[in-house]
């Protein structure tokens, strides 16, 4: 579906190796996150945006200003890279090894009298004015990406495009520039799309998610959304997606929809159901609730009650991980913080009584769409 307030309009086809790149996309004052596998064609996409991968036909527009076009009763434009003003913060940093901090900043206001004014002003403005006369060499990751934004904004383009930027990062220095980019973002209203293989980096970062699978765009919206409602099978595989099954539609009632899973009967909420009886649906794991055996059962887990014999037990950063396998053997994750359950025995062997919640019992679309 088309952002309603687009300023970046990207329709285009380009042959590949291994496959069609076939991209739709409309974009806002946003940061849109571009996700999926190694080779799913996201960096392909921002090659194409900044000019540096001529597509084999469509229309890529911004701000009403065309940078390709090729199509049938149409004139061609290829506007050149440098002539688009599109910011472009590459994976390795590509600095230039020979210049200082300062002189990489510089380096595309280099024509303009004021050049090393306003590339001071961008150091200032990332929190490196005291690297500016440093080279990359002597810098760590974290600094040498900060110049790669700095360099990359010095210009005032208003789409600034980022591939993978922090990938290599420490977690504390890449939370740190995700909060910077969202901040320069909001603060400059820039279109910002952002590539990642990271689920993680496009909650911290992003405003909506593009889940791209070899060469075309499976589903956009708000990363919860696209998250909690994965629009197809190969969405739910791509953002790996937790306890994932197939199932039967035995029944459906307003107030719900009874599967049979290979013998265990689950009730999910209303929605829409496939055409076909055989459907694929998923539970997140922080839907799995464990009980406990001397209080009354609350009103949110009085459906999809079963035991469970607890296999594996993992400590996780933020949560505890464990996987139960249900009566009709199969395993399932469930996530909780490490606060919770503390009076239980939950340890591997132990059996205990769990509900997945009907409300987190979900269906899969099994027709593809975006």
């Amino acid at each position: 579906m088309p952002h309603e307030n687009a300023l970046l309009h990207v329709a285009f086809c380009k042959q590949l190796d291994a496959f069609t790149l076939d991209m739709r996309l409309d974009v806002g004052r946003e940061i849109l996150v571009l996700f999926g596998p190694s080779g799913a064609g996201k960096t392909s996409v921002l090659n194409a945006i900044a000019g540096l991968l001529t597509p084999d036909e469509g229309e890529i527009r911004f701000e009403g200003t065309i940078f390709f076009r090729r199509r049938p009763g149409a004139p061609t434009v290829n506007l050149p890279a440098r002539k688009r003003r599109v910011g472009y913060v590459f994976q390795h940093y590509a600095l230039f090894p020979h210049m200082t901090a300062l002189e990489n900043v510089r380096f595309p206001l280099r024509r303009q009298p004021d050049a090393d004014r306003r590339a001071r002003e961008w150091l200032e403005r990332m929190h490196i004015a005291h690297l500016a006369d440093r080279y990359p060499r002597q810098m760590s990751g974290g600094q040498q990406q900060r110049v790669a934004i700095a360099r990359a904004l010095a210009s005032s383009p208003r789409l600034l495009l980022l591939d993978e930027p922090f990938s290599a990062l420490d977690v504390a220095v890449r939370e740190r520039l995700q909060a910077d980019v969202k901040a320069l973002q909001e603060e400059l209203g820039l279109v910002v799309l952002y590539v990642t293989h990271r689920l993680e980096d496009a909650f911290a970062v992003g405003d909506r998610l593009a889940v791209i699978r070899e060469g075309r765009v499976m589903q956009v919206g708000p990363i919860e959304e696209v998250v909690r409602r994965p629009s197809s099978l190969a969405v739910a595989e791509s953002i790996g997606v937790r306890n994932l099954f197939r199932a039967t539609v035995v029944r459906v009632e307003p107030t719900g929809i009874l599967l049979d899973w290979d013998g265990l009967p689950l009730w999910a909420a209303p929605q829409p159901v496939p055409v076909h009886p055989r459907v694929t649906a998923y539970v997140r794991p922080e839907d799995v609730k464990i009980l406990y055996p001397d209080r009354p059962v609350a009103e949110t887990v009085r459906f999809n009650q079963m035991q469970a014999r607890i296999r594996e037990v993992r400590e996780g950063a933020q949560v505890r991980v464990l996987f139960v396998e249900v009566p009709n053997g199969h395993v399932l994750e469930i996530h909780f913080p490490h606060y919770a359950y503390t009076p239980l025995r939950l340890a591997p062997g132990e059996t205990i009584q769990i509900a997945l919640r009907r409300e987190g019992v979900m269906l899969v679309p099994e027709t593809m769409r975006t």
